[in-house]
């Protein structure tokens, strides 16, 4: 780890909002066309977040990203550019899991109805959600995403990938005291500085081409594993929630 990048997660609070890639690299340009950029507002700051497309007209993030005046961008690279395979897309509603907790980040999952349909092209396409509930075995190999800092005071405005591995479940339950396999998944290897954490909250993690967790929440030094929400085990609730409001008119 970097000395500059030690020095910012050492003023994190102990259990910090996963999203900042460590240890990753500059991804390929529209390499990872479901990826979505969302910005929005709380009482006191502008607020960013990942997310990714599962369809035209919705995007999945963590329930702890809720902002309002959401808007999102999709088929960016660099997101302080006004790129030309850039959609910038507002937000409908927002659809928080119905229980969500922010005391204990337990599901920690929400779907963004954007106003309108983004257009699929090489730039901007949504990614494939798991059918079933299988579990993913640990060893498995995943892909995680997101824009974010580099160091002290230092961002990055390009896209940025990590290759992590995912972990037994112990390995969390160890770490965090409201860790549960059923609805979460325990990701990076303890003896590698490589992870998801702060800056990026919402992105994916992709395995075998599907979208199989959003990335939820770490520890306040950044070191591996994080946990990322299972998103196997909303899938009900993703296609009901989808299918509903699909079918309504705005708000």
């Amino acid at each position: 780890m970097r000395p500059l990048l030690l020095l910012v997660v050492l003023l994190l609070p102990p259990r910090a909002r996963a999203g900042k890639i460590i240890g990753g690299q500059e991804a390929r340009p529209h390499s990872f066309p479901y990826m979505a950029y969302i910005r929005g507002r709380t009482s006191v700051a502008l607020k960013t977040c990942g997310g990714f497309l599962v369809r035209e007209d919705f995007v999945l993030t963590a329930a702890h990203c809720l902002g309002s005046q959401m808007n999102v961008i999709l088929g960016a690279h660099n997101i302080s550019r006004s790129e030309s395979t850039q959609q910038q897309v507002s937000v409908r509603r927002a659809i928080r899991h119905p229980r969500y907790n922010q005391q204990n980040n337990q599901n920690d999952i929400m779907l963004l109805q954007l106003a309108s349909r983004v257009r699929r092209n090489r730039a901007v396409m949504p990614v494939a959600l798991p059918q079933s509930r299988s579990r993913l075995s640990p060893g498995t190999v995943c892909t995680v995403t997101g824009w974010g800092l580099v160091g002290l005071n230092r961002r990055t405005d390009t896209l940025r990938v990590v290759q992590l591995r995912v972990q037994e479940d112990q390995e969390c339950h160890r770490r965090y005291n409201f860790y549960t396999g059923q609805t979460q998944i325990c990701v990076g290897d303890p003896t590698e500085m490589k992870s998801a954490f702060l800056g990026d909250s919402g992105g994916p993690l992709v395995c075998n081409n599907m979208a199989q967790g959003i990335v939820s929440y770490g520890n306040r030094l950044g070191t591996p594993p994080a946990v990322f929400t299972r998103v196997s085990s909303f899938q009900p609730w993703i296609r009901r929630t989808m299918r509903r409001f699909a079918k309504r008119g705005p708000d």
